[in-house]
């Protein structure tokens, strides 16, 4: 069972009752990430979720961890591109407690000077961490070389020189225009009682003030760029990305099915010809990124240096195979049945759960209807799959990213 509640200063609350569990999953989101920050901002979407955790009024940023451990609870966050998600997963019998605690560090933290020059140097960190994780690099730039410098195109951890400017009032400020109640939807997902979620978010969140929230439009450039970053490590990391569908597209679900056959699994034309026939890669997949005005099929491999350019051309063999050919029937049907199974795999998942209506509440503004979403996997047709396959693969909006120790760049 799933259920709804609005409130009047905007706020949503979703819940979705899992029966013969012993476990919550309780999240906070918040509609809200790199893709509509300034250049100013780059980064502090990211930089706020860290201190988040960093103390309140009641609680030290040491207090917060040992609270939600004293009750066996687990509690994390993420940022995106386009929603922050604050979240903690315990045993039913605690559900009380840990919202207590999550609600206490989303809504009172306190920003001390210290902690923030501490957690600067650990974002700092990361994103040094991240630079030296070449496939994450990779993906970066290929965003960045796919929608350019702004929107969609920003690395979520944003630059070190940001991130060390960063001060209280700037977090304010952002916060004021960004986590308002109409941006946040409360969602909860396991041994939950609708009537007890709804009490406990009307007794920590009831009194949370209509703000004024900036709507933020997002101008979308395709760059059509190809990047290098030169780096000396023992494979060379190709990207490749194309304009996908936005996810509201009534061929959104049937462009998934595409990629599924091109580089969605181990059966894919993708794994298939570039490591299994070719030897090319140990990983070689893709991916489709959906967004409100637009997406991207993002392909990755990664491949010894002296095999880069056999690889990105098999590559670009798959792909302009099933431009020309397009799919058969039975590749189709493979495809969807996998998408299908994975509904069912992430309905077993109080994580999942919560993060799925959560984000559709959020984005969406209804409730996610399971049963509907399959009947409409289940009616989608082969037709269907070829033309979404039609609207994927524009060569003139296509992106190339390359990181390897090479002055190189791939072609487009």
């Amino acid at each position: 069972m799933v259920f709804e509640k609005r409130y009047e200063n905007g706020l949503r609350l979703v819940v979705k009752k899992m029966e013969g569990l012993k476990s919550v999953t309780m999240g906070v989101l918040v509609g809200t990430g790199s893709a509509v920050e300034t250049d100013k901002e780059d980064g502090i979407s990211h930089f706020i979720e860290h201190m988040q955790f960093k103390g309140t009024h009641k609680r030290s940023s040491y207090e917060i961890s040992d609270s939600f451990d004293r009750i066996g609870a687990q509690v994390n966050a993420f940022t995106g591109k386009d929603v922050t998600c604050y979240y903690s997963k315990c045993t039913s019998d605690h559900t009380a407690e840990a919202f207590e605690i999550l609600s206490d560090l989303f809504l009172d933290s306190v920003f001390p000077e210290e902690e923030m020059t501490r957690e600067k140097g650990v974002v700092c960190e990361e994103i040094a961490m991240n630079e030296d994780t070449p496939e994450d690099l990779c993906l970066d730039q290929l965003a960045r070389a796919f929608y350019g410098k702004e929107n969609y195109g920003r690395n979520i951890l944003g630059p070190c020189e940001n991130v060390n400017g960063f001060t209280v009032e700037d977090i304010e400020k952002y916060k004021a225009a960004r986590y308002c109640p109409e941006n946040i939807v409360i969602s909860f997902a396991g041994d939950v009682e609708f009537s007890d979620a709804a009490s406990l978010v009307e007794t920590y969140f009831g009194k949370l003030k209509k703000g004024k929230f900036e709507k933020r439009k997002k101008k979308i450039v395709f760059a059509g760029e190809s990047l290098l970053k030169r780096k000396k490590v023992e494979q060379m990391h190709i990207g490749i990305a194309y304009p996908a569908l936005p996810r509201d597209h009534e061929l959104s679900d049937a462009s998934r099915a595409v990629n599924g056959v091109l580089g969605g699994n181990m059966s894919s034309r993708l794994f298939q010809e570039v490591r299994e026939k070719q030897g090319l890669a140990y990983s070689v997949y893709s991916y489709i990124s959906s967004f409100e005005e637009c997406g991207a099929l993002t392909i990755y491999a990664g491949v010894n240096s002296s095999n880069v350019l056999k690889a990105y051309d098999a590559i670009n063999r798959v792909v302009d195979e099933i431009k020309k050919n397009g799919i058969t029937e039975s590749e189709f049907l493979r495809s969807r049945e996998q998408m299908k199974a994975n509904m069912f795999f992430s309905n077993e998942s109080t994580s999942s759960q919560m993060i799925l209506y959560g984000k559709y509440m959020l984005q969406n503004d209804q409730l996610f209807d399971f049963e509907d979403k399959l009947e409409k996997l289940n009616a989608m047709s082969e037709d269907d799959a070829k033309e979404a396959l039609n609207l994927l693969f524009d060569e003139e909006k296509k992106a190339v990213s390359l990181i390897g120790n090479t002055k190189k760049r791939l072609v487009l």
